[in-house]
């Protein structure tokens, strides 16, 4: 089974991870995993005014501090994980990723860094149920 991990590094980032280890009758060696995060994106104003090479480097370390921790927890659980990010909205990216790689399952967790605005259930997950064609599981 392919599996796409959205990740943003909040505290349910981490339930989510620990989720995933604690059913290894769902989630094992023997499945394809891709930890996903998003970056927003700089705004337009801003962008215009940082050379392109700059804005690329700044996304990559934007990514990079949310994929690193996921990517070296996958490591010690023995789990081989590819990496990927896009630029912009999350779960819009989120979906789109799903779709365009043709995975089996997203796997998220149900809030993420703002969960404040949504007490029941993030705007992000929210929208990722809304708009993605394969199965989503949210750990809370």
């Amino acid at each position: 089974m392919k599996i796409l991990i959205a990740a943003d590094g909040s505290a349910y980032t981490k339930r989510m991870l620990g989720y995933v280890t604690a059913h290894d009758e769902l989630f094992g060696p023997a499945q394809e995993y891709t930890v996903f995060t998003a970056v927003p994106a700089v705004p337009p104003r801003a962008a215009a005014v940082i050379d392109k090479e700059t804005l690329q480097e700044y996304y990559a370390e934007e990514a990079e501090k949310v994929l690193k921790p996921v990517r070296t927890f996958f490591e010690k659980q023995g789990l081989k994980a590819k990496t990927s990010f896009k630029v912009g909205h999350p779960a819009e990216a989120i979906s789109k990723t799903a779709a365009s790689g043709k995975f089996d399952m997203v796997v998220m967790g149900s809030h993420g860094h703002s969960s404040l605005g949504n007490l029941v259930l993030g705007s992000v997950a929210t929208n990722v149920l809304a708009h993605c064609k394969v199965p989503v599981l949210l750990v809370r």
